[in-house]
């Protein structure tokens, strides 16, 4: 959705993909259920690599932040909270890109209802071989600076939403720590997210998607997009986004919240039992 139409005027915009209901019945009536799995492995990797930054940075970038200005690592940010997300996800971007850039184009081929640019890949490995035989290194980080404006965007606003709806979850409504509290706050953030990081992930996309230099950087995509399909389409694809960062985000920040307590408890178990 987010291809379709692209640097095309309005009036001449196909509509192949009408929706994400439709966009998924179109797929799975040409493709096949394995259609709407293309590039699985890619995203696998890339969340891994993206998660583990966002995740594993986070707190220990934030509280040494806070210590050094604060003197209390406890201290609650909002700016501090904000630009530690920023630069966690911005390291998980730049670590998972070439991946990310396998996906974005093995999603887009499609030999019935083709859109944006087609680059024909058997699987994930032969299209960064490809990439990299034609382009090098380089290629391979085709459209980096986008992915990491995105995902700097994203993570500015999910880890520090979170843990401000949390807070204000617990003090106005009374909710105790639990699933329930964990759910509310984590699909706060996930809307929030998807606002603020769709208009970069269009970007992104295209970017990724290109062949040769149809776009000189983020600023000029961004401006021959708006300019030629109106300041809407950068917000194009936008329900099919919400309903993957829901539950993506709903998943992701409630499991780090039962994992980090399992862990606290394993620490607890086994530090003492080793010092004596």
């Amino acid at each position: 959705m987010q291809l379709q139409g692209e640097l095309q005027s309005k009036g001449h915009q196909p509509h192949h993909y009408r929706g994400p209901v439709h966009g998924v019945s179109v797929i799975v009536r040409h493709e096949g259920l394995r259609g709407i799995y293309r590039g699985l492995g890619c995203a696998y990797i890339y969340q891994v690599l993206l998660n583990g930054c966002r995740l594993g940075f986070y707190e220990p970038m934030r509280n040494t932040l806070t210590g050094l200005i604060f003197r209390d690592p406890k201290t609650q940010s909002l700016g501090i909270n904000m630009f530690c997300g920023a630069a966690s996800g911005i390291l998980g971007a730049a670590a998972g890109s070439p991946f990310f850039l396998a996906k974005t184009r093995l999603q887009s081929f499609s030999p019935f209802r083709p859109v944006g640019t087609q680059h024909q890949y058997r699987n994930a490995w032969d299209g960064l071989s490809q990439i990299f035989k034609s382009e090098g290194v380089r290629g391979l980080y085709r459209g980096v600076g986008a992915a990491m404006i995105r995902t700097g965007f994203g993570s500015s606003v999910q880890l520090p939403t979170y843990f401000f709806a949390k807070r204000r979850l617990v003090k106005h409504l009374g909710m105790e720590e639990g699933p329930a509290l964990h759910l509310a706050s984590s699909t706060a953030s996930g809307f929030v997210v998807c606002v603020v990081m769709h208009p970069p992930d269009t970007i992104m996309s295209r970017m990724y998607n290109q062949n040769g230099n149809l776009y000189k950087g983020v600023f000029d995509c961004l401006a021959k997009t708006v300019r030629t399909e109106g300041f809407l389409a950068i917000y194009k694809g936008f329900l099919p986004h919400l309903a993957r960062i829901l539950p993506h985000t709903i998943l992701t920040l409630s499991l780090a919240e039962q994992t980090n307590k399992l862990i606290r408890k394993l620490e607890n178990r086994i530090i003492p039992a080793s010092s004596l």
